[in-house]
């Protein structure tokens, strides 16, 4: 089974073909196609490869399944006995995409 590591929004995701994945907000609506150029390794059992930082050519394409926000948090602050209290409730924005394709570029062969 072949994965890869890519980064969005600040963050880094490991996918296969098929999976389901939250990212931060992506323009887009349901049924579009999304490509991720930010490739950090591949993989698919003992063949490994690992970018420095990138991975030349290599993609990760995927559909948008859903544009949603999730479950509300709060943010609560106080400081003892000083009549200070702050409540705050916050919804972050997600794309749902599903992963299609992996395609592996040319590029450095790493540890």
């Amino acid at each position: 089974m072949s994965y890869a590591v890519i980064r969005t929004g600040g963050k880094q995701y490991r996918v296969e073909p098929g999976d389901v994945i939250r990212v931060e907000k992506l323009d887009g609506e349901a049924g579009a196609e999304v490509e991720f150029s930010e490739v950090l390794a591949t993989g698919d059992g003992s063949n490994v490869r690992i970018g420095t930082p990138l991975i030349d050519g290599a993609t990760v394409k995927g559909q948008v399944i859903q544009q949603g926000r999730a479950k509300k948090i709060l943010v609560y602050k106080k400081k003892r006995r000083k009549n200070y209290r702050r409540r705050q409730g916050h919804r972050q924005y997600f794309t749902a995409v599903k992963v299609t394709q992996i395609e592996a570029g040319a590029g450095n062969h790493g540890a």
